[in-house]
């Protein structure tokens, strides 16, 4: 699911993720916040490879998730992070400050409303039928919230 994307994407280490924020505002030569056919072509011949039209019609075509020709940063993180994802392994603790950060008033349960407002905290404000898609997602037993356990699943 696309939002808990942004979940994830917290388990990054902020250094990478503005690592990887430096590298696409530098393809992004128009600063439009998306990478064009072109101004991935310009980059990576800048980086001297020589790809052909096909194989960066190919690339962008694989990485551009809404379809739009263009790539923006989130198509960007949602290609690579599951080799960030193999990497970055959470331990107790960080897993405990994350979920923490969710569970505004520690009774040890997200509750829909506590999702909905971290998320929105994170720039990720969500629809009614992304939250209720979330926490059907996330709610394995079916109790109307989200435990340490759950949480950790859905972030695993």
């Amino acid at each position: 699911m696309v939002a808990f994307r942004s979940i994830r994407m917290a388990k990054m280490e902020s250094d990478q993720l503005n690592q990887l924020r430096d590298i696409f505002a530098r393809f992004d030569m128009d600063h439009d916040g998306s990478l064009t056919q072109l101004e991935l072509a310009a980059h990576l011949c800048s980086l001297g490879l020589k790809p052909s039209g096909d194989q960066i019609h190919s690339l962008l075509a694989n990485m551009d998730a809404n379809g739009n020709g263009s790539i923006e940063f989130d198509d960007l993180v949602d290609a690579i992070l599951p080799d960030i994802n193999d990497e970055v392994l959470l331990n107790q603790d960080q897993l405990m400050e994350v979920f923490r950060s969710f569970d505004r008033d520690g009774n040890d349960y997200i509750t829909a409303a506590e999702l909905a407002g971290q998320m929105e905290k994170m720039g990720h404000p969500l629809t009614y039928r992304e939250l209720s898609d979330m926490m059907q997602e996330a709610d394995s037993n079916g109790d109307g919230v989200i435990s340490l356990n759950e949480f950790a699943t859905i972030l695993g």
